[in-house]
Formats: C-alpha cells, sequence, structure tokens
C-alpha cells in the first residue's frame, strides 16, 4: 500500500486550474500538474483497502460506481508513492489502453468508490493516473511496440472512437493485421470531434494515433463505410469486423416552432467548432459563431457542459442551460450512499466560467421548451419555457410557469437515440428496440458471422471508459473466434 498513515496526514490536493476569465480567452486546456513531491504524496493517501471499491466496476442503484477497467489503483498508487513512476506506468497500461484520455475526460468513478471518501476526501485517483501516463511520454517510455510475430489474420474497425482505438490497440498487440475505417478527416470519432480541445487537447489524440501507427495499426480516414465503402467490400477482405460507429443519432426536442432557422445539435456544434479550429483556428469560419449572441442549450449534462464553454470563448452575450430534470442535492441522500455514485449537485468548468463571466450558474432546473418563437425571416429570436414536474413516469407542465428567453442560437444537448442505422443495415445486423447492435448477453458477437460490435453503438450512450472496456472485451471475443483460444486480459 502506500504509506499506512498517509490518509491521516495529507490532504486531498488536485490539479492546479486556471482562472476562469483567463481560461475562457483561449481553447487550450487549463490544468497543470502539481510537483513530483506533492504527488508521492497524493498516492501515500491510497490505503490498499482490503476490498478495493475503486476498482471494482460494479452496477448499485442502477448507477456505475468504481473503475469499469478494474484498473489496479493501489498497486499503482504505491508504485507514486515510492517514487517508482514507470513502475506504476507498467501497471496502469496492464488494464487502460488510453490513460491520458481517461485521466482528462472521465468522471472518476473510481474516486466516487474511494474508501477515503466515506469520510473524508478521496484519494485523486484520476491525476494520479493522468501523472504517470504523461511522466511516461516525457521520460521516453511511451516508445513504439510493435508485435514481434504476427499471425495472417485481417481485422476491419469501422470507426475510431474510444472503443475502436482500444479494440486496435488490443489486436494489434495480439499479432494480428489491424485497419481502422474513420469517416472523417481526423481519427478519434468522439475523442476528436465530440470533446472541446480546452478538455481534451487534439494533440493527445494525434500523439496517441501515431504511436498505434508505428505499432502496426493502419488508418483509413474520409472513408464512410456503409456509404462510400461497401459493407460486402469490407466482409470479402478480413477475417472479422468490429463496428464501432458510436451512439450517433441526437434526440432532438418536441416544441412549436422547431423548424426555425438558427437550431443546432450539440454534436454538430461541437464538430464544427473543434475542426474549424484544428482546420485555421477559426479563419474559416465554418463553426457556429456565438460572439455578441444570446444562446440557450437543452440539456443539463457533460455534452450541453461543453457547448456552455465553447458559446463563453466565443464571447456569447448571454447563456442558459435548460434542464428537464430537478436540481441535485448539494449532499448525498440517505438513499444515496457510498460507494454509489453521488448523485448530488456538480459544477463543472462551464458552469464555473459562466458564473465568473455573468455572475449566476446558467442552469435553470425542471424546465423545457415549449414553444420557439422566429423573427419575420424564420430565425429563431426566442424560445417560450415551461416548467415540468415528473408524474407517474412522464413530465407534466406546472401551470403559469411559462417565461420567454432572448435567443438567437438554440443547441439541443438532450443526449443521443442510439446508432444511426445505415451501417448496421448495410452489414444486415440486427437491431434492439433502443436502437443498438443487438447481441447475445455478455457478448459482441451479431447474428452475421465474423461481425461484432462494441461501444456507445452496442450498449448505447455512455462513458469513455466504458467504451474502452468495452473495445477491450470485444477485442478478446474476437482473438477466441479467429485462434480458437485467447490470452488477452
Amino acid at each position: 500500500m502506500g504509506k499506512p498513515t498517509g490518509f491521516l496526514e495529507y490532504r486531498r490536493i488536485v490539479n492546479t486550474s486556471e482562472e476562469p476569465c483567463e481560461r475562457i480567452k483561449n481553447f487550450n486546456e487549463f490544468h497543470d500538474p502539481i510537483s513530483d513531491e506533492e504527488r508521492q504524496k497524493q498516492g501515500a493517501r491510497c490505503m490498499n483497502c482490503g476490498v478495493p471499491f475503486c476498482q471494482s466496476g460494479m452496477i448499485l442503484n442502477g448507477m456505475a460506481t468504481g473503475c469499469p477497467l478494474h484498473n489496479l489503483i493501489p498497486e499503482w498508487n504505491d508504485e507514486v508513492y515510492r517514487g517508482n513512476p514507470h513502475h506504476a506506468l507498467s501497471r496502469l497500461l496492464k488494464t487502460n489502453n488510453f490513460p491520458e484520455f481517461t485521466g482528462r475526460v472521465c468522471p472518476a468513478l473510481c474516486e466516487a468508490a474511494c474508501t477515503c471518501g466515506m469520510d473524508g476526501d478521496p484519494v485523486t485517483v484520476k491525476d494520479n493516473e493522468l501523472y504517470i501516463i504523461e511522466k511516461g511520454f516525457e521520460d521516453g517510455y511511451m516508445k513504439p511496440n510493435p508485435p514481434k510475430i504476427r499471425t495472417d489474420k485481417k481485422i476491419a474497425i469501422i470507426g475510431s472512437g474510444p472503443s475502436g482505438l482500444a479494440a486496435a490497440d488490443q489486436l494489434n498487440k495480439r499479432g494480428h493485421n489491424v485497419t481502422v475505417f474513420e469517416k472523417n478527416d481526423r481519427a478519434g470519432g468522439l475523442l476528436m470531434y465530440g470533446i472541446p480541445n480546452m478538455k481534451l487537447d487534439k494533440k493527445i489524440v494525434e500523439r496517441r494515433i501515431q504511436l498505434m501507427k508505428q505499432e502496426g495499426v493502419t488508418f483509413i480516414l474520409n472513408t464512410d463505410v456503409g456509404a462510400d465503402k461497401k459493407a460486402k467490400e469490407i466482409l470479402a477482405g478480413f477475417d472479422a469486423v468490429i463496428l464501432c460507429c458510436g451512439a450517433s443519432k441526437p434526440r432532438d426536442i418536441d416544441a412549436a416552432g422547431r423548424d426555425a432557422k438558427g437550431i443546432y445539435f450539440a454534436v454538430d456544434f461541437l464538430t464544427e467548432n473543434t475542426k474549424s479550429l484544428l482546420d485555421s483556428n477559426f479563419s474559416d469560419k465554418q463553426y457556429v459563431d456565438t460572439k455578441g449572441k444570446s444562446v440557450v442549450i437543452v440539456g443539463g449534462g457533460d455534452t450541453g457542459n461543453d457547448c456552455v464553454g465553447t458559446a463563453i470563448r466565443h464571447g456569447c452575450k448571454s447563456v442558459t442551460q435548460l434542464e428537464i430534470m430537478p436540481e441535485p442535492p448539494k449532499e448525498r441522500t440517505s438513499n444515496n450512499q457510498w460507494p454509489q455514485f453521488p448523485r448530488t449537485l456538480k459544477v463543472d468548468y462551464g458552469q464555473e466560467e459562466a458564473i465568473a463571466k455573468f455572475g449566476h450558474d446558467p442552469r435553470i432546473y425542471k424546465t423545457t421548451i415549449k414553444e420557439i418563437i422566429s423573427d419575420k425571416k424564420g430565425h429563431i429570436k426566442a424560445v417560450k419555457t415551461v416548467m415540468v414536474n415528473f408524474v407517474d413516469g412522464k413530465f407534466v407542465e406546472i401551470p403559469n410557469s411559462e417565461k420567454v428567453i432572448e435567443c438567437d442560437i438554440l443547441i439541443v444537448a438532450a443526449g443521443f437515440l442510439g446508432t444511426k442505422d445505415y451501417v448496421p443495415k448495410a452489414f444486415g445486423v440486427e437491431m434492439t428496440p433502443r436502437s443498438n447492435i443487438k447481441t447475445a448477453q455478455d457478448s459482441y458477437a451479431t447474428n452475421v458471422k465474423k461481425v461484432f460490435a462494441a461501444g456507445d453503438m452496442h450498449r448505447g450512450q455512455s462513458l469513455v471508459v466504458w467504451a474502452i472496456e468495452e473495445g477491450r472485451s470485444c477485442a478478446k471475443e474476437v482473438d477466441k473466434f479467429l485462434m480458437q483460444y485467447t490470452n488477452m486480459i
């Protein structure tokens, strides 16, 4: 374990953040690491519990708690404490292909289940993880390590998001020949275009893609399988196919006046923003510019928060975030005890920035849009909202609660309804009623021989860490299918 008395001697210290009013001036990452010496103290706080819930990956009360990848957290925390970050790296990479991603964007299910959090502050597991992997890159330990022996098996992976990359990395390390097809001009999927640059710098994604290329993975970009390239060509040319196209069908809103101009889905808003940033530092104007505009965002989750931060960085006049659910409590309730994931109020970076710039939290709870009001040219100019209560399984309007909010740009960040169906149709795989690809319980094999599915396309909209877990587990099943056995962990 770390230091036996570390959790008593050292307080929790997280990576520092640039002040909100400064960081909104650009799209750069804004967290700075603490010193190596202080990081060792943070590792020392880990107690190596008799039952380390941090690595459990359990579902409790309908929510995950503990790491779905079952990271060997106490082991690498101990190595951090003892000043051996490179030994820590060897333990970390056994279960997590991409700690540089999860260390930035994961909501830290591990910390929610940390025993120190029962009566105090949890260990800084997420920051420790990021320290280990970045130290590995900095000190030259993250070097290309292609397999010494290759099989004759060829695998096609459709989609280069976190599940596709994890499956590709695992199968390539096994010695198979892996080709990843990506419809966009850059690899990374959600990691590249679905998460803003200030949250995950795209140089970090590109660094990993380059490493995978050097290890033997082939990436074919600007190729939309099922549209540009026929599924039958893929099936004829590969021994196995894994579909990892994500849950990319956005949930729309049902409101009068929905056909107004100036309404965008969050996935398109964020994608265009990042692509324009990478292509031209916004000089091409191929993005939704919120400068001087009143922005309303439907959805109070992580994606809505990313839209808040993006709109503020472009200089919006105001930003409002509508959340249909009630405001969460500030403290755990009696039916949400440790080690369940805490259903408590979280103020994320976008909301912090809105508070700093406009003086108030942008979120309005128990509220939805009833009507969209347009000007004479058909462009949105305001939204009429209404408050709601959740009664008998449905939302019911609260009488006399309507309000009109000025709105030049409306962004819909209300989640997703499964995957777009043209790829599943092209391969002839069955779908579930929730628009996910259908497989047997605890399996990734579809009804079509040698075709598998993983990630959000398989389990529905979820976290990056779950996508990585899906990719790893699917790779193991594919390896067994190809070789009649597997030695993957």
